[in-house]
């Protein structure tokens, strides 16, 4: 498998980005301008939830539409990089307020139909990606005023990641983090190693110079916050992709540390936003619900605890 580039990459031009923490999730969303225009960007928003008191608030999407309205910018996308299992998206939500478009890459029909049946979602829910506005390729170009920009699938984390090529800034999701913390797992549904030791070589492929943007940072060692830092230095510093590594030793690696890790805290509520763009499920009455699925990911046959009478 070939690790080239094949699309135009301009290098040359500087995206204005700017940075949101969340430190619930540790998610990083992002504002990204046209350095020539007012057109933006909101990459990877996040709705904030309270999950033992079943609450949904927007605190940190209402920073990213403050900083939008006060900078008098136009928002032209939202998007996802993937359907994230530690967070849910809030892209509705802004683009209620402000507008734009809601993107993801078209392998989500992939993940739709793999968590439409773990949540019993049943034929109402659709498993084609309408609810997205549109459904990125690889290669799909994707243009913020006049910035150019293209999509690159990178999976391995998830079957549906896609990393975004703004001008000189790249946007990885959750395939890379910072060179002190290395890579994301794969043992998600749809997930494979050895997959996204190759998303991360093309990724690396690009020119050294280029900046990179993660999605989390987990500040460790008791760090400050980080989030950019470049291809030449992943390629340098990671600690588990760093030049010289063979795909043997990182798919060794990676499976040995993915079975130690246990289920994110928010997967359950997340996904099953997430995988709607952002969107509840259908309300019952006048409520809205999140199911809780038991043992979908391993555990004893709960057939004997079946009601009685209902």
């Amino acid at each position: 498998m070939t690790t080239e580039t094949t699309y135009p990459v301009d290098a040359k031009t500087h995206p204005d980005v700017t940075a949101f923490f969340d430190p619930e999730t540790n998610t990083i969303s992002y504002v990204v301008k046209d350095p020539a225009s007012t057109a933006c960007a909101v990459v990877d928003s996040v709705m904030d939830i309270d999950y033992a008191a079943g609450r949904i608030s927007f605190e940190s999407a209402d920073r990213i539409i403050a900083h939008i309205q006060e900078n008098g910018l136009t928002v032209e996308w939202l998007i996802e990089t993937h359907v994230h299992a530690d967070h849910l998206s809030a892209a509705p939500y802004i683009q209620q307020e402000l507008g734009g478009r809601i993107a993801i890459g078209d392998h989500i029909t992939t993940v739709q139909e793999t968590f439409g049946e773990v949540f019993a979602a049943g034929q109402r829910f659709a498993r084609d990606g309408s609810q997205f506005d549109v459904l990125l390729s690889e290669g799909d170009a994707i243009n913020i005023g006049g910035l150019a920009g293209y999509a690159m699938h990178t999976p391995g984390h998830t079957p549906a990641c896609m990393t975004y090529v703004l001008g000189d800034a790249i946007f990885v999701g959750d395939t890379l983090f910072m060179p002190d913390y290395g890579t994301a797992r794969c043992d998600f549904p749809g997930g494979d190693a050895a997959t996204l030791f190759r998303s991360i070589k093309r990724i690396l492929a690009l020119p050294e110079d280029m900046r990179i943007f993660v999605c989390h940072d987990y500040l460790p060692n008791g760090r400050e916050l980080e989030f950019e830092t470049s291809v030449g230095a992943e390629r340098k510093d990671n600690i588990h992709v760093h030049d010289g590594v063979t795909e043997d030793a990182f798919v060794a690696m990676r499976e040995k540390r993915d079975a130690t890790l246990g289920m994110p805290t928010l997967i359950l509520p997340s996904l099953q936003v997430n995988m709607r763009a952002g969107h509840m499920p259908p309300a019952e009455g006048e409520r809205f619900f999140l199911k809780l699925p038991l043992n979908a990911f391993g555990g004893p046959d709960l057939g004997r605890l079946a009601p009685k009478g209902e």
